[in-house]
């Protein structure tokens, strides 16, 4: 059993990007054990999606790129982090900018804390910052 199992992708700061975000991190967990059709690599790929959403939109081109990191620790916890390059940590806004905008991580919260984990933002080692959802593992262990 590994204390430790990483992956992670780099992508431009874009909207396509996000669902190639979405495809890479539901492939490695597939690769850990998580079966692409539960419902927790459902709420992960929701995360990865308004995670990296809010990278590209928010950033407004101030950075060309964001990195996508899943991580396992210890077989119990999964962290999920998206960084960018800007350095303005993500408020929390007192409602949605339109009806359609402004909620991305509300639902992140949201479905971290239904979950059980914890929901942070903080600046990242080399400038910038990353926002990362913290989830229970639930997967039977023997992953690859």
């Amino acid at each position: 059993m590994a204390h430790l199992r990483e992956a992670s992708v780099t992508l431009p700061s874009d909207p396509a990007s996000v669902g190639t975000a979405r495809r890479y991190v539901t492939g490695v967990l597939a690769g850990w054990g998580l079966s692409e059709r539960s419902e927790e690599a459902d709420v992960v790929r929701l995360i990865v999606s308004e995670l990296a959403t809010n990278a590209v939109q928010h950033t407004r081109g101030r950075s060309p790129v964001l990195t996508v990191e899943v991580r396992l620790e210890r077989d119990e916890w999964l962290r999920i982090g998206v960084t960018d390059g800007h350095p303005r940590l993500p408020r929390r806004p007192s409602r949605p900018d339109r009806p359609d905008n402004g909620r991305g991580l509300l639902i992140v919260r949201t479905l971290t804390a239904a979950a059980g984990g914890r929901f942070c933002a903080a600046p990242a080692a080399g400038g910038g910052k990353t926002v990362w959802a913290l989830l229970p593992w639930t997967s039977p262990a023997g992953g690859s």
